[in-house]
């Protein structure tokens, strides 16, 4: 069925509101650009249902639990309305990053050691605690929510009192969290486009790592193409998608991932909504093999949901 009207949904309610309602933009101008009849609407207080007509389509460009949790997904599939993207099944497992890593490991793809704990404002441990001892020996490690992005609320700790500060600063600790081994090397993505894979994109930033301000403030964050031998590209190719199979993660999509020094990789989650602004990694690394910003978003819009 031919697409007679395409409805860009941004905003949300999440803590990755500002960052949606960027992507929308550049979204929604490109839709209209490529000639589709379009509709911009803030999810979900402009959103309504009764709107959608047969041909129309969603483009989903929000970010965090509104648009990456799989509960907008299972509505449209339940609605009968298309839209971008993996379905509600591959958002709901990768949304959570304990339960997507129990997957991981038990197909043998690679991951940073983790341990999950149920809320940090109850959580009266320290990183002397035994439930660390498999992470040691370490200098530091991460704090991150189970389910989140951007990363928002992701700490890195190498004393208590970065622990503590942490569980002070945090947005949300009653909610649960997953503490992570840190890889130290290089933090890389691998944007997935219709079951290929597009070049892999080394990330160099002065933070402390890729967090919130690498990703969406500062100018001097260097998005570089992995320099990597074909076997080892090869490898990684094969674990990304792998472990988009594994999850039936499907369209458009970002693996993000970590390589130790001594060349191993390692996935961290996968990212089902990437973002589209100016800065995001997905239209960077489309770009470098000459696909337009455009030609990206009109990929994305046909390719099979």
């Amino acid at each position: 069925m031919a697409i007679e009207k395409i409805t860009v949904l941004y905003g949300g309610e999440s803590s990755e509101r500002s960052v949606s309602l960027e992507s929308g933009k550049y979204v929604f101008q490109s839709v209209k650009d490529l000639g589709y009849k379009a509709e911009l609407i803030d999810y979900p207080s402009e959103f309504s249902p009764e709107k959608f007509l047969q041909g129309d389509f969603v483009f989903i460009a929000l970010h965090g639990q509104d648009g990456e949790s799989g509960e907008l997904q299972n509505f449209l599939q339940q609605n009968n309305i298309p839209y971008t993207g993996s379905g509600y099944e591959a958002c709901k497992i990768t949304w959570n990053k304990d339960t997507f890593k129990k997957i991981l490991r038990k197909n043998r793809i690679p991951t940073p050691n983790w341990i999950s704990v149920p809320s940090l404002h109850e959580f009266k441990g320290n990183l002397d605690d035994s439930i660390f001892d498999q992470f040691r020996p370490f200098n530091e490690i991460f704090l991150k929510p189970t389910e989140d992005g951007s990363s928002i609320d992701v700490f890195k700790l190498s004393s208590n009192d970065d622990l503590q500060k942490a569980i002070r600063d945090s947005l949300d600790s009653k909610r649960e969290f997953i503490f992570e081994e840190s890889i130290d090397f290089k933090e890389l993505t691998v944007p997935i486009l219709n079951g290929k894979c597009l070049p892999p994109v080394e990330i160099i930033t002065k933070e402390s790592f890729y967090n919130f301000n690498a990703k969406y403030v500062n100018d001097d964050t260097e998005l570089n193409e992995l320099i990597i031998t074909d076997k080892k590209k090869m490898e990684l190719e094969q674990i990304c998608l792998k472990t988009l199979n594994i999850v039936e993660a499907r369209g458009w999509l970002r693996v993000d991932l970590m390589q130790d020094s001594n060349q191993n990789f390692y996935v961290l989650e996968v990212n089902t909504v990437p973002g589209m602004t100016s800065h995001s990694l997905f239209p960077k690394s489309a770009e470098s093999i000459g696909i337009s910003y455009d030609e990206l978003v009109n990929e994305i819009i046909n390719s099979k949901n």
